[in-house]
């Protein structure tokens, strides 16, 4: 028994090969959660300094999408469409042709409106020259006016000379009679030349005032001549600016009237974009900072832009029904203000900007930190 128990007493004392102990196990663990808590400390200190220099100062909005000034193309005139020029999603350039409407009409219309100019023209010639005629007319009338008074005064003198000769017998009574019949002819002819001058002159009065009605109507018919010259013109529709050719509907014809839309060009090269920042958000910004923009539709790519401007009112303003906070129940809703930026990049990246893509901006407003200072101490000294 003895024997048995001594051999027990000596495996439960001598160490299993098979579980060894883990001595310096411990110590190890602590060394790496000590490592990486000091990593944690320092990264937490480098983003908290980042964050008191610069995150604190950045305003960021996913309430931003690019835009871009779109042309809505619409007739001035109306008619069927004889052409279009372009297809959809097309590149033009500013004044390249887009559609033709049928232009006969307004061809006629045109060559009707240049005959009534000439006919005008030549009703404003014949009028001079009806008040050059009328002109030498009074010429004439006044040089046979003075030829009456001539012949009167000759007349009133053949009588003062013969009526003291009929007196004393030297002369007959009828020479002296017919001395005074001529010399009343020739006071009446003298006066019925006064009157044919006046009346020519009256002539030419009517005449000056007839040249008036018609240069007036010359004037009108090359008015409604520009018009028509207008009208013709715009049988072809042009873009005015350069862009892409979006939203097309129109086809060959197809009867249109004025406004009516027929597509929309989209100046692809000039898109801003517009963020809606909270009025919270507002405090600090200025036009001019610098503003970081990531696209959805461009993952990993990152742009630059500039604030360029400010809406002069919050979107609610200029919704088509403004709220009317002062009828009803109030429920207080952070409003938005439309903020556009210029986006800072080359050509070929804005080949592939799309108008309506969604962004994420971030704008730095570091340039502003001492704003908040300025506004106090106004408000102090005030």
């Amino acid at each position: 028994m003895s024997a048995t128990t001594n051999a027990v007493a000596e495996r439960q004392t001598a160490p299993s090969s098979a579980h060894p102990v883990a001595g310096p196990a411990r110590p190890k663990k602590r060394g790496w959660l000590l490592a990486l808590l000091v990593v944690l400390l320092v990264a937490g200190a480098v983003w908290l300094g980042h964050w008191w220099r610069v995150g604190r100062f950045i305003e960021s909005t996913d309430d931003a999408y690019l835009q871009a000034d779109s042309v809505t193309i619409a007739p001035k005139i109306g008619g069927y469409i004889a052409e279009v020029l372009v297809g959809d999603n097309q590149a033009v350039a500013a004044g390249a042709p887009l559609a033709r409407l049928d232009a006969r009409q307004y061809q006629a219309a045109a060559d009707q409106a240049q005959a009534t100019v000439d006919a005008r023209d030549a009703d404003l010639a014949r009028a001079r020259a009806d008040i050059d005629q009328q002109v030498a007319k009074v010429a004439q009338a006044e040089a046979e006016w003075q030829a009456a008074r001539v012949a009167s005064v000759h007349a009133e003198a053949d009588v003062r000379r013969y009526a003291p000769l009929t007196a004393a017998g030297a002369a007959t009574v009828e020479r002296l009679a017919e001395l005074t019949s001529t010399r009343d002819q020739a006071r009446a002819t003298v006066d019925a030349k006064a009157a044919a001058i006046r009346s020519a002159q009256t002539q030419v009065t009517s005449m000056t005032a007839q040249i008036a009605q018609a240069r007036a109507q010359l004037e009108a018919a090359r008015a409604s001549q520009r018009q028509a010259k207008l009208d013709l013109e715009n049988t072809t529709l042009v873009s005015p600016l350069a862009g892409r050719v979006g939203d097309r509907s129109v086809r060959v014809g197809q009867y249109v009237q004025p406004g009516t839309r027929l597509m929309t060009i989209v100046p692809v090269k000039s898109v801003y974009l517009a963020a809606n920042f909270k009025e919270t958000q507002m405090r600090r910004m200025r036009v001019g900072q610098r503003a970081t923009l990531h696209i959805d539709a461009l993952h990993g790519v990152e742009l630059h832009g500039v604030v360029d401007s400010f809406s002069p009112g919050t979107g609610a303003q200029f919704a088509l029904l403004p709220p009317e906070n002062a009828t009803g129940n109030f429920t207080k809703i952070v409003q938005r203000v439309p903020v556009r930026i210029r986006i800072e990049t080359g050509p070929q990246t804005r080949n592939i900007l799309v108008p309506g893509w969604s962004v994420t901006v971030d704008v730095d407003t570091r340039s502003a930190r001492d704003d908040d200072q300025r506004v106090v101490a106004e408000n102090a000294d005030g």
